[in-house]
C-alpha cells in the first residue's frame, strides 16, 4: 500500500530528506524529471529519438521539473519545445537553475521546422498563447507535458494559466492522439481536495512522486489523472511512514504478497486451504447465491459450502458449479457446516423480511468466533430502529463497540445506499467530539468526505467496512482507510456485489486457516476482484460484461500473477 500524503506532509518529507539525509532538493527534482522521462520513453515505444515533445511550464518547482525533463529528453534524441508562461528571470531556486540550463542550450525558435534533436525554450505571454499553441498543433507532435502547477496550487487558476488551460482543452480536440502527461498532478487541481476547484487539464497519464496525493486517488477529481504512476525519486521510506496520514491506496504488490503467503505447497489439500460457508439465496434471488458461491470456489479456497432456504435449492442446484457443496438452512447439517467453516459470508439474495433470517444473522454476528462477512439482505438487520427496519420492532442494535474487537473480525460490504441507512443519524453515530457537517445529503448520497465517513464508522463499530462503488474504500478499526484503484463502471451492474462477496469469503477463509491478517486479505481480495473486472472490460466491454464473466476472468488474473 502507498500512503497518501497531503501537500503539507509532502513538503515536510522533502524538507527532512534534505535536512536529515543530505540529499539536495535539486537532486530530487532531477530524479523526478528522470522518472517522467522513463514513463514517456516507455509509452512512446522504448525510444524518444526523433520524437516531438512540447513541455508547458509554470514558474514554480513543477515548471522546474519540466525544464529538467526537457534537457533529459533532449539528451535522448528528442526534439523538445519548452513553453514557459512567464520569464526565466521570474523563476527562483532549483527551478531557476534548470530553466537557465535549458536557456543556455536552447536554440533560437522560429516558424521553420527545427533541425533534428533540438531544444527550444520560449517565454510566452498571455496574448501570445493562442498563436504558439496553434503553431504547435499544426506541427508533427508525439507528446504534450503539463508542468504548470504541482502541489502548491490551492485556488482556481486565473490569468495566463487559465487561458493556457482553456486553449489547450480546445486545441486537444484537433490534435489526434499524442500522449499527454502531467507532472505530479494535473494542473488546476488542489492536491488535498477530492473535488475540482476550477479549470484543469485532463492528461492520459499523471506521474506523481514519492507518494500519491489525495487528488490523485479520491473521486471525483481523480478521474482527471488518467493512468496514475507513482514514481520513487529517492526519498527514504521511513520519512513517508512517519507522516500522520492514515489514507492509503492499494497496489498490485498487496495482492502479490497475499498470494505468495497463501500459495499452494506440495502438501496442499482442501482441508489446509480453508472452508468458506455462504448463507445466501431465496426463491426470488437464487442467482445471487449462485454467483457468490461460484466466485468463492474460484478464489483458491479448499472448500466452499452454500446453504440456502430449502425453497430455493432446486433452482440453485441447476446452476451451481459441481465443486460447491449445497445444503439448506432447514437441514440437520447446518450446525455442522457452521462449525467446520473458517469464514462465513451471509446476505447475498436473502429475504430481509423473514424473521427467521433476522434471528440467524443476529446470532451469527453476536456470537461469532470466526470472520463473518455481511452483505446485501443481511445488512438490513443493522439498520437503526424505525422506518428502515423491515421486521417489526428492532431488537438491540447489532453494531456495538463493546466487545467488538475481542471477537472475530466483522466485515460489512454495503453500497452507498446501504451505507447511508447504516449511518442512521449523524449525531448518534459520530464517534469523536462534536458532530461534523452532514455526511449524507438530502438527495441520498454521501457528501464531500467519503473517507471520513468510512473511517468514523469503522472506528466506532470496530468493523472492517468495504464501501462499494467507483473506487471502493476499505476502512478498519484503527482508522486506516484504503482506496482501491482497480475496477471500472462495468462492475456497477447486477450481480457483481455477489461475486465480490464470494471472492471475499474465499480469501478470508484461506487467511483464517493460514493465519494471514484479515484486513490485508480484504484489501487484496478487493484489488483482485477489480482486476478481474478490468480484464472482463477488455475482453467483453462494459456494455456486455456480466458478473459471471468477472468470476471467470479470475483465471486470467491469477495466471498473470503466477507468470510474474
Amino acid at each position: 500500500m502507498h500512503k497518501v500524503l497531503t501537500a503539507a506532509e509532502m513538503r515536510e518529507v522533502d524538507r527532512l530528506t534534505t535536512q536529515r539525509y543530505g540529499i539536495p532538493s535539486i537532486i530530487l527534482m532531477e530524479n523526478a524529471a528522470h522518472a517522467v522521462a522513463r514513463v514517456i520513453t516507455e509509452k512512446l515505444g522504448g525510444s524518444v529519438k526523433g520524437k516531438s515533445i512540447l513541455i508547458l511550464c509554470g514558474k514554480g518547482n513543477n515548471g522546474g521539473d519540466g525544464a529538467a525533463l526537457a534537457r533529459i529528453l533532449w539528451t535522448l534524441g528528442a526534439n523538445c519545445f519548452v513553453y514557459l508562461i512567464g520569464k526565466v528571470s521570474e523563476t527562483s531556486g532549483d527551478a531557476r537553475v534548470n530553466f537557465e540550463s535549458v536557456l543556455t542550450i536552447s536554440e533560437s525558435d522560429d516558424a521553420n521546422w527545427p533541425n533534428e534533436n533540438c531544444l527550444y525554450l520560449t517565454e510566452v505571454q498571455g496574448d501570445q498563447l493562442d498563436g504558439f499553441l496553434y503553431q504547435w498543433t499544426e506541427r508533427e507532435k508525439d507528446c504534450f507535458v503539463d508542468a504548470f502547477f504541482g502541489t502548491g496550487l490551492t485556488r482556481p487558476v486565473e490569468g495566463d494559466f487559465k487561458t493556457a488551460i482553456d486553449l489547450l482543452a480546445v486545441r486537444r480536440r484537433f490534435l489526434g492522439t499524442p500522449l499527454f502527461v502531467s507532472v505530479d498532478l494535473p494542473s488546476g487541481v488542489d492536491a488535498d481536495e477530492s473535488h475540482p476547484i476550477g479549470p484543469q487539464v485532463t492528461p492520459d497519464i499523471t506521474v506523481t512522486f514519492t507518494s500519491p496525493k489525495p487528488a490523485n486517488v479520491l473521486l471525483p477529481v481523480a478521474r482527471s489523472n488518467g493512468e496514475l504512476i507513482i514514481a520513487d525519486i529517492g526519498t527514504p521510506p521511513g520519512l513517508i511512514e512517519d507522516q500522520p496520514s492514515k489514507l492509503y491506496v492499494s497496489e498490485q504488490r498487496d495482492a502479490r504478497v497475499w498470494l505468495r503467503e497463501s500459495r499452494f505447497s506440495a502438501d496442499s489439500y482442501k482441508n489446509k486451504r480453508g472452508h468458506a460457508l455462504l448463507i445466501a439465496g431465496s426463491e426470488d434471488y437464487s442467482g445471487a447465491a449462485v454467483l457468490a458461491a461460484n466466485a468463492a470456489i474460484r478464489s483458491g479456497v479448499g472448500l466452499a459450502t452454500l446453504v440456502c432456504p430449502a425453497s430455493a435449492k432446486a433452482e440453485i442446484a441447476t446452476r451451481l458449479l459441481p465443486e460447491v457443496i449445497l445444503s439448506t438452512l432447514e437441514s440437520d447439517d447446518f450446525a455442522g457446516h457452521l462449525e467446520r467453516a473458517d469464514a462465513v459470508a451471509v446476505g447475498c439474495g436473502l429475504d430481509a423480511n423473514d424473521p427467521k433470517i433476522e434471528k440467524l444473522v443476529r446470532e451469527l454476528v453476536e456470537n461469532r468466533t470466526k470472520p463473518v462477512i455481511v452483505d446485501a439482505g443481511a445488512l438490513w438487520f443493522f439498520n437503526p430502529p424505525g422506518e428502515n427496519h423491515p421486521v417489526g420492532e428492532t431488537p438491540t442494535p447489532l453494531l456495538s463497540t463493546e466487545g467488538s474487537l475481542e471477537r472475530a473480525p466483522l466485515i460489512l460490504t454495503p453500497h452507498e445506499g446501504e451505507f447511508l441507512r447504516l449511518l442512521a443519524s449523524q449525531g448518534e453515530n459520530h464517534p469523536v467530539g462534536e458532530t461534523p457537517p452532514p455526511l449524507h445529503s438530502k438527495e441520498g448520497s454521501l457528501k464531500d468526505d467519503r473517507v471520513a465517513a468510512v473511517r468514523d464508522f469503522s472506528q466506532k463499530h470496530g468493523v472492517i467496512l468495504v464501501l462499494k462503488g467507483e473506487r471502493v474504500l476499505i476502512g478498519e478499526p484503527g482508522g486506516k482507510v484504503v482506496v482501491n484503484p482497480t475496477g471500472n463502471s462495468g462492475l456497477g451492474k447486477a450481480g457483481n456485489g455477489d461475486t465480490l462477496a464470494g471472492i471475499l469469503a474465499g480469501f478470508v477463509a484461506q487467511a483464517a486457516k493460514m493465519n494471514i491478517d484479515v484486513f490485508e486479505t480484504v484489501v487484496a481480495a478487493v484489488y483482485v476482484a477489480g482486476m478481474a473486472g478490468d480484464v472482463a472490460e477488455k475482453k467483453f466491454g462494459k456494455r456486455v460484461m456480466t458478473a459471471s464473466d468477472v468470476r471467470e476472468c479470475l483465471t486470467d488474473v491469477f495466471a498473470e500473477f503466477e507468470k510474474n
